[in-house]
Parts: structure tokens; sequence; C-alpha cells
């Protein structure tokens, strides 16, 4: 199993509010990506806060012996823990008001996927015939699509895509959404922030991940982002065996 990762400013903000981490456990790897949100620096704040509670409270859950829904579960305590204490900040501290996050989290041993989410950063199945998103946004625009209101055409491209209908740290309780993929063989999962999948098509990604050496990928996804006018922080982490 091995992994890339990079998180980048872009070219039209004044600070990546994005943070992404992966960490091998034994022989599986956890890999978290988190798109920060709120005013002055609370969405950078957020986004870091994110990260280092899953992590701890991930380690601290974690042992060889879990199964299939202990890890399940764990990935729903971290994103909780994670929650618990953006959610406390922001009320404590008037300059972290609105503050949070999204938060994409998969953890792959080697025979399944975990992936959990808590806003629009997705995790995509890298297949030989392209890209399959695991999660769904939780956004405007798609709760409408959802909902039969707009078209996927529509959705693509609705002027409230980007405004979340759930996040990381805005309520006192979070809810979040579980996936698990079990395979036989060989795995590539694909983790990444808005930057990325809200200014490129899969195709577009695809493209660049089957065409590109593994070492170079992710530097080169950047490039995409950078080529559509790089308007957000860009961040992406490709797990693979």
């Amino acid at each position: 199993m091995k992994f890339k990762e990079v998180t980048d400013i872009g070219l039209r903000r004044d600070e990546n509010q994005d943070m992404v981490k992966c960490q091998y456990f034994g022989e599986n790897v956890l890999a978290v990506v988190c798109d920060g949100m709120g005013g002055e620096r609370a969405g950078k704040e957020a986004s870091s806060i994110a990260v280092d509670e899953f992590f701890q409270r991930f380690t601290e859950g974690y042992d060889e012996s879990i199964d299939d829904e202990g890890i399940r579960k764990l990935l729903i305590a971290s994103i909780s823990a994670a929650n618990s204490v953006i959610y406390t900040k922001a009320r404590l501290d008037y300059t972290s008001f609105g503050m949070g996050t999204t938060c994409v989290a998969a953890f792959i041993t080697n025979k399944s996927v975990f992936v959990a989410n808590v806003g629009d950063s997705r995790a995509y199945l890298i297949t030989d015939e392209g890209l399959c998103q695991i999660t769904t946004d939780h956004n405007l625009a798609a709760m409408l699509y959802k909902q039969g209101e707009i078209t996927e055409e529509e959705m693509l491209n609705h002027p409230k895509k980007n405004m979340l209908i759930r996040a990381v740290g805005v309520e006192k309780t979070v809810q979040t959404d579980t996936f698990i993929l079990d395979y036989d063989d060989k795995i590539s999962i694909l983790l990444c922030s808005d930057g990325l999948s809200g200014y490129c098509s899969d195709d577009e990604i695809y493209d660049v991940i089957s065409e590109t050496p593994f070492e170079n990928v992710t530097d080169e996804l950047v490039k995409l982002a950078y080529n559509k006018g790089g308007r957000d922080n860009i961040t992406v982490a490709i797990i693979t065996d």
C-alpha cells in the first residue's frame, strides 16, 4: 500500500484552508482531507483541528483485532470528536464564529475500504474504466438534485453548489455518512477537496491519473486545477496497492 498527498493554495485565495494527512496503521492506511470554512483564519483552524482530533481519536481506538463494524464506528467517533472540539471553540471565541470544515476519510486494508464523509470533499474509487464517486456531496445543489427539483447538469452549474447543508463543527452533533467496499485484488482511492472536483470533470481527473506516473500524479492534478483557474485551495490524496 502506498500513498501520495498534496495541498496547494491555488491562484485566487489568500490562504490555504485545506488540510490533508495520510498515515500507516501497520500495513493499512488512513487518509483524511478537510476543507475549512469561516472568516479570518477560522477555516484554516477548523480543518487543522479536525485532522488532529480525527487522528488522535482514531489512534486511541484502533487495534489490529478490530472488526469491520468497529472500524466504521471508529470513523464516526473520530469525526464526532473533531465536531465537538470545533463547535465548542466557535462558541467560546467570537473570532471563530461560523467556523467549520468538510471531512472525508478513508481507511484502506488489504481487503476493504472504509469511507466516512461530511460535506462536499469527495472519495472516489479509481477503476479501469474511470472514476466512481463513493461519497455524496452534502451541499444545496446535490440536495435539490436528489429531490428531483433540478437536473444533473443544473446541479453541476448551480450558483449555490458550494453552500453546505452539513459540515463538521457547525452544529452540536454531526451526521456522518459511511461506506464499506470489499475488494479481492487491487484498489485505488482518490480523496479530494472541491478545489479539484468542483472545477474539473471526473473524466479530466481520470485522464491525468491514468496517464501520469504515481510519483507525479498529485502534482499533475494540482496543475489540472490551475489550468481551470485555480480558484480554490486544491487538496488531493491517492492511495493504491
